[in-house]
């Protein structure tokens, strides 16, 4: 039984869904205390609760503690059952992390599985459909399994009732060397509006453009979605390369400007298009646990994030394999499986 802090590191609920598909993948349980107490609210949300349910329905485990607001609980895994599963956070907390929970596991089953996902596909704090789409897969498809997602309805916060499809079709993961990026391709900036003002789309784009002067005017385009969508905004930032598209974001916030909430996402992007990494932030750590189960492979980032740091910790806890990080020439960061 591995004991886990979990306000060490990250703090936050990254620590419970890389516990839960790492218990799955080792078939070792788990105990973890201070859930999210490195966060203001601690203890366990909604969409925790969800993505745990989901890693307990996949894989036969007995999860006790699962319940909003517990600051502990045990996990104890079964074997993983691939097939057909239907999970809904029940508010706008993230598909997208649910699916993180549950996805490795899946890949490396011996059937294929269906998941349909309801809840948030583009809130705060969270990967937007698009990252999941257009930046994630594709680098796991390259290590073998199939996987498609697909987009039925947007659900933003606080309303959420988004809706995701994802099929799988596993395959062992295969290492792979993810370095160089290649060359610029195309950007492309959308501002998604739904049930609120379309000026808001215009502002945001306006304040993109001062910052990503080099993109062509035509790569800024508003979105209007049916208003039952809504109320909700969403900015996506594509930046496409040889090898990798990177997609940033930025979520429309009461009393957050849409000037500001532009300029913020389109200086992150910047910051990306000025290393030479092949992943971004929010991509970094999503990698880890495949590479790891992959045995070998590498990948250049930009600066470690504190999620990476603490997905590396929890790695070594249950698999005993960790990563070695060296800085590039030009700037990078190489993570090496070790």
């Amino acid at each position: 039984m591995i004991t886990i802090d979990g306000s060490e590191g990250e703090g936050g609920g990254q620590v419970l869904r890389y516990s839960a598909a790492l218990s799955l993948l080792t078939g070792e349980p788990f105990t973890i205390q201070n859930i999210r107490g490195g966060r203001a609210k601690p203890g366990l949300m909604r969409q925790h609760v969800t993505a745990l349910e989901a890693a307990c329905a996949i894989g036969g485990a007995e999860c006790s503690g699962l319940t909003v607001g517990a600051s502990e609980l045990t996990f104890r895994p079964g074997s993983v059952t691939p097939g057909e599963y239907h999970f809904a956070v029940g508010t706008a907390g993230s598909t997208g992390l649910v699916l993180q929970t549950v996805l490795v596991p899946l890949m490396l089953a011996d059937a294929p599985s269906r998941l349909v996902i309801e809840g948030g596909t583009h809130a705060m704090a969270a990967p937007p459909f698009e990252f999941l789409q257009k930046t994630l897969l594709p680098v796991l498809e390259r290590m073998g399994p199939k996987i498609s997602i697909t987009l039925e309805r947007h659900g933003f916060f606080p309303r959420g009732g988004g809706r995701i499809v994802v099929d799988i079709d596993p395959a062992p993961l295969r290492p792979i060397e993810c370095v160089t990026r290649g060359e610029f391709k195309a950007g492309k900036v959308e501002a998604l509006v739904a049930g609120i003002p379309f000026d808001i789309a215009d502002r945001e784009l306006k304040a993109a453009r001062k910052v990503l002067v080099e993109w062509p005017d035509e790569a800024f385009a508003p979105v209007q979605l049916p208003a039952e969508n809504g109320p909700g905004n969403a900015l996506l930032m594509e930046a496409e390369f040889d090898n990798v598209t990177e997609v940033m974001s930025g979520f429309g916030k009461l009393g957050v400007p849409a000037e500001r909430l532009a300029k913020i996402a389109a200086k992150r992007m910047v910051g990306y298009l000025g290393s030479q990494a092949f992943s971004g932030p929010y991509l970094q750590d999503q990698l880890l646990l495949p590479f790891a189960m992959a045995g070998r492979g590498a990948f250049t980032t930009v600066k470690l994030s504190e999620h990476t740091r603490t997905a590396v910790n929890l790695i070594e806890r249950f698999l005993g394999r960790g990563f070695r990080f060296s800085e590039t020439a030009d700037g990078a960061h190489l993570a090496e499986v070790r």
